[in-house]
């Protein structure tokens, strides 16, 4: 998602079977709470995953003296300015559906605003760049819009450096001496009318980088195949170098890596997020918050995944989009 590698400072930990051996009475119990339980540890154990991260920068020539603090809540109330191309209905739908469910988990209005085809039209203070291209990644915008990020926020990024997408979506979040800059470049639709196929790609891409910038959660890595989904973080390894991104067979692979929207996991971390008393989202201490907040937060969650606000960008039962 941003500049840095991060690496976890937890082991996975697996989740305990029930005991099968039990007079009724007591089955009866136990298997009434079995469900939350195991959910409860598996929540848990994605949350290490996701948020305990060590940050290390792979961007070459950055400055490393400039400090790094993350919390996913520093973005509460930011505005989202968006450069390129005027958003596409299908993403204008999407962002909205997200803006409203910021504003609803974090309690601040995300506004939004046009700024035409430059990032410098955008401002300083507390903004998120986002960038929409169809066709070919706009490079030479995405170099220049770095740039002057670099300028205001001083981040220390190489003066003449040359960036390249190499995604159709990606986000970085960079840190310098006045403050944080994010900045984000997704793909979207060139045509008005779409197929289902087209509509969940692009869908799914916005989804996910809106939601990782807006919470600093990591990509968690699923080598089972088979296993069932649980959060918009986890995505399976795929090789797609050779496929065009406009192509339905890169589409359809990427659309079979992870879940079509967020799931009850991601709603209940954005709860987290928005709720912890800590100084950083990345720090042991915010899992140890989760754990002890669990019942609350999954409340919540719950009742936000039923509000029709969101229904675009969520995903019930986590489930792949289809295609």
């Amino acid at each position: 998602m941003d500049d840095f590698t991060r690496t976890p400072y937890f082991p996975a930990q697996g989740v305990f079977a029930p005991m099968h051996r039990l007079i009724l009475g007591v089955f009866l119990a136990l298997f009434a709470i079995t469900p939350v339980a195991a959910d409860r540890v598996a929540y848990i154990d994605l949350a290490r995953r996701g948020w305990n991260y060590e940050l290390r920068t792979t961007m070459l020539g950055r400055d490393l003296s400039i400090p790094v603090h993350i919390n996913g809540r520093d973005l509460a109330g930011a505005s989202l300015c968006i450069v390129g191309e005027r958003p596409h209905p299908n993403s204008l739908e999407i962002i909205n559906a997200f803006r409203d469910l910021a504003a609803h988990v974090f309690g601040k209005p995300l506004t939004m605003r046009y700024a035409g085809q430059d990032a410098d039209g955008c401002g300083s203070g507390r903004t998120v760049i986002l960038r929409l291209y169809s066709g070919h990644p706009p490079n030479q915008a995405l170099s220049a819009d770095l740039r002057w990020m670099n300028s205001v926020y001083q981040l220390g990024l190489p003066a003449q450096g040359y960036y390249a997408a190499t995604s159709p979506a990606m986000a970085q979040t960079f840190f310098g001496r006045r403050g944080q800059g994010t900045h984000i470049m997704v793909k979207q639709p060139g045509l008005k009318h779409l197929g289902v196929l087209e509509r969940s790609f692009y869908t799914s891409i916005l989804v996910e980088e809106l939601f990782q910038s807006f919470t600093f959660g990591m990509d968690i890595l699923l080598f089972d195949r088979s296993a069932v989904f649980q959060s918009k973080l986890q995505e399976t390894p795929l090789n797609l170098q050779r496929l065009s991104w406009e192509s339905r067979d890169f589409m359809r692979a990427l659309l079979k890596s992870n879940p079509g929207g967020l799931c009850a996991f991601d709603v209940f971390m954005m709860h987290a997020v928005a709720e912890a008393p800590v100084d950083q989202t990345i720090e042991p201490g915010f899992i140890d918050y989760i754990d002890s907040a669990y019942d609350t937060l999954l409340a919540q969650a719950a009742e936000t995944m039923g509000d029709a606000r969101f229904a675009a960008i969520v995903a019930p039962g986590c489930q792949r989009a289809p295609i």
